[in-house]
């Protein structure tokens, strides 16, 4: 079998990758709604993967992979070995799973980061209403997570929040404010956490993006005024998102001086640059994103290694959209026990869910996901609706 053509095409907010070969299979990647700039960035490596055998999913990397980075960049990378393990199931007649060396779990848990209302504001009571609100879904996530400082609307709406420069209006996803939070700020989010864990108690978990552009100092103290309340995490406060560095020694100042979970990862590109942040214990919880690290594979010898040092994998995924679900069902399943559970990336338009071919009628329940049986990464776009939302110049992309 060999690759005959790389396709990009942005359908709604997502560029969609499509692998086509000489035997008539294809194979299916998708890039987060935030990224649908990176269209060109995908069409480059098609010279590179053209004559490939896309059932060599490795080798076929090893082409490409050291031309991505830190996010946004590697996610044109990761939406092509998707594609790849899409093609490669399905030319063996097994899921994805299969072929990552099994499932450990017959369904897979997640939590939520992606369904959600608009607040009414970022009071405290603003707070409790929304995450009441999330209680209250079909779904009945174990877990919410919920936005505050610089990862929330409160840096700008919060008089004297903190005393660095603020950005605003900055005109693109990713900005990043940071800068000494003062005591005004400090005490607000306090009062948003307090406010918020009297309403989910014990029987719905709460961790906090944070971030990044915490200082270290009030990164500390937070960590330590919050221990009582017995957060899943604080993530990504000093680095995260769309800072191409890591900081390891940093964080793992942080991580020592509090029992409050620390968490980040999404922005990592590849094994390489996770490799200080585990060994050297940084951080208690690892989220790469399987469309941003350099695919699904990456993604399990991250939590392999993550595993070996006793460091928890929980992955993110928000905007990763409904074929990245399926990505993330599968190596998710496959993943050691550190696993705790994945961002689950809902529809960015509610049109999606007419798109996708394989997904159940109700996908969540009780925060489990079932594994998905069809081959490959389990799914597919039914060509025909999509057409409606393809740009002229992308009218070939389904032939």
């Amino acid at each position: 079998m060999k690759i005959t053509d790389l396709r990009c095409a942005v359908i709604g907010k997502h560029p969609i990758v499509r692998v086509v070969t000489d035997e008539g299979l294809y194979g299916l990647g998708e890039v987060e709604y935030t990224k649908p700039y990176l269209k060109p960035w995908v069409l480059h490596f098609r010279e590179a993967l053209i004559g490939e055998d896309p059932t060599d999913v490795e080798r076929v990397m090893l082409k490409i992979r050291q031309r991505g980075s830190f996010k946004p960049y590697g996610a044109a990378v990761s939406a092509i070995e998707h594609a790849l393990w899409d093609i490669a199931g399905k030319a063996a007649g097994v899921p994805a799973y299969k072929l990552l060396g099994g499932k450990v779990r017959d369904k897979v848990r997640v939590y939520n980061g992606s369904i959600r209302q608009k607040r009414t504001g970022d009071r405290p009571e603003d707070y409790a209403a929304d995450v009441k609100w999330m209680m209250e879904q079909p779904q009945n996530f174990f877990m919410i997570k919920q936005g505050i400082s610089f990862h929330s609307n409160m840096k700008d709406t919060i008089e004297g929040f903190h005393y660095g420069v603020t950005q605003k209006k900055a005109g693109y996803h990713g900005a990043m404010d940071q800068g000494v939070i003062s005591e005004r700020g400090f005490n607000h989010m306090l009062d948003c956490v307090i406010a918020m864990k009297e309403v989910l108690g014990d029987k719905v978990s709460l961790a906090l993006d944070c971030g990044p552009g915490w200082m270290l100092p009030d990164a500390i103290k937070f960590g330590r005024a919050v221990e009582k309340y017995n957060l899943m995490w604080l993530e990504d406060m000093l680095t995260g998102d769309y800072v191409p560095w890591v900081n390891p020694q940093a964080y793992r100042e942080l991580t020592t001086s509090t029992s409050t979970p620390i968490h980040t990862g999404e922005q990592i590109y590849l094994r390489h640059n996770f490799k200080e942040l585990i060994e050297t214990q940084a951080v208690r919880i690892i989220g790469p994103d399987p469309a941003d690290v350099g695919g699904i594979a990456e993604l399990k010898w991250v939590a392999e290694h993550a595993h070996m040092h006793s460091i928890l994998m929980a992955p993110h995924g928000t905007a990763n959209g409904l074929l990245g679900l399926g990505a993330l069902i599968n190596v998710c399943a496959t993943l050691p026990a550190n696993y705790i559970a994945f961002e689950y990336p809902s529809a960015s338009d509610p049109w999606w869910e007419d798109l996708v071919i394989g997904l159940p009628s109700q996908i969540v329940k009780d925060s489990m996901v079932d594994l998905l049986e069809a081959p490959g990464l389990g799914l597919d776009i039914d060509a025909e609706a999509a057409r409606r939302y393809l740009r002229e110049e992308d009218a070939g992309f389904f032939n």
